[in-house]
């Protein structure tokens, strides 16, 4: 793996693909910057050396061009304030006013583009607007693990035309690393913490996982498909009722494979999907009808944390109810407090996926786990074992 420590960038423009596809209030103030500090340590390393910076990143999803609650330009004032230097930026991201401000770009300097998906070519793989992005600098830098998945001009594509100046940044190679500890390093006993509404949206990585971990831990609304599966009453709680044969498959794959897949055995239920609503506590195959359950309840709480007690490698994604809601949110607390229980013991924690990284923050103990993956579709591809395009077009 190619990696910027591996080069001197003094004199050097470097063209750094990041992912700054942050949220952004109503008056266009960014409300989490995680993605932007994460990408600061590579930032950093290549103006020490005595290079410039160009950054390009999307925002949002803009349909039709330009928007300018889409813009980058918001950007500038606090990735300045977070440099202490002062950022310049460029209404665009190809053309001939890039071309000039990119030349004029001094040693120590950091220039930003606008939002390269005002140009559809981005999402498109374009080659032609992947090579005009390659003539900006020296080097190409991707670091922007959140993308790695797609095969966009910015983050594959471009390779093509750069030869072999070409590498990851921190934050690309941090979290390769960290996933492989997981994948291919992780010390048994190995647990995988799924959680979220739909079985389907996570069967292909727990088959994948199948193999390769000793315990597979079942949380939120796809709790209450394995439940009706099995025979279960539900009651109102979401169910994918054209996957109760898939889930019945998984629980026969799991004993087959000799791994212990933990399903909650009770459900804290509601009376409306309401933080106010009247709530109930039953076994999660005694749902009453018209109750939905919304979050495991004690004895689940107490199951799981002794399995991930029990650990030395655990992966987390997903969440264990609905925990934006406060009146359901203490399961998902719950085993994010065993997590970095777990941690502070010497086990290995990652938890990835845009919920999951919500409720550690949510809970602030983002800083109580081993790593926070910045990329939730790219991190479950990787995990499936698919090859990322961001990844491939550094490596070959």
């Amino acid at each position: 793996m190619k990696t910027i420590d591996e080069l001197n960038f003094k004199g050097k423009k470097a063209l750094i693909r990041v992912d700054f596809n942050v949220p952004l209030s109503d008056d266009l103030k960014i409300t989490d910057d995680t993605r932007i500090s994460a990408a600061l340590p590579t930032i950093k390393k290549i103006l020490n050396d005595g290079g410039s910076v160009i950054l390009m990143s999307h925002l949002g999803r803009p349909e039709n061009g330009p928007e300018n609650k889409y813009s980058l330009s918001h950007l500038t004032d606090h990735l300045s304030e977070k440099l202490n230097i002062s950022v310049k930026f460029v209404p665009d991201c190809i053309g001939s006013e890039v071309s000039s401000a990119t030349k004029e770009l001094g040693e120590g300097e950091v220039l930003l583009l606008e939002n390269l998906r005002f140009y559809k070519e981005e999402k498109a793989g374009d080659k032609t607007f992947a090579e005009k992005l390659s003539k900006l600098a020296d080097v190409y830098v991707n670091d922007a693990f959140g993308t790695a998945h797609r095969a966009h001009a910015s983050t594959a594509v471009i390779a093509n035309y750069v030869g072999n100046n070409k590498c990851f940044g921190y934050v690309m190679a941090n979290e390769i690393n960290n996933l492989e500890k997981v994948v291919s390093e992780g010390e048994r006993p190995i647990t995988a913490i799924m959680g979220g509404a739909k079985v389907s949206s996570k069967i292909t990585i727990i088959n994948k996982l199948m193999g390769k971990v000793d315990k597979i831990i079942i949380g939120g609304g796809m709790s209450y498909t394995f439940a009706k599966a099995m025979g279960g009453n539900v009651g109102a709680s979401l169910v994918e009722n054209d996957k109760l044969d898939l889930a019945l498959s998984l629980i026969a794959e799991a004993k087959e494979k000799g791994v212990e897949l933990l399903i909650p055995v009770d459900s804290l239920n509601a009376d409306a999907f309401s933080n106010d609503a009247n709530t109930s506590v039953t076994d999660i195959d005694k749902v009453e009808d018209g109750w939905m359950g919304l979050d495991i309840s004690d004895k689940t709480k107490l199951l799981y944390r002794k399995a991930i007690l029990n650990s030395k490698t655990i992966l987390w994604n997903g969440p264990m109810g609905v925990f934006e809601m406060d009146a359901f949110a203490e399961g998902t607390k719950f085993v994010a407090q065993a997590i970095a229980d777990a941690t502070e013991q010497g086990s290995f924690s990652l938890v990835g996926g845009g919920d999951s990284v919500a409720a550690v923050k949510k809970f602030n103990m983002q800083d109580r786990v081993s790593y926070v993956s910045t990329g939730g579709g790219a991190m479950l591809e990787y995990l499936e074992g698919k090859e990322l395009p961001g990844v491939q077009a550094i490596n070959k």
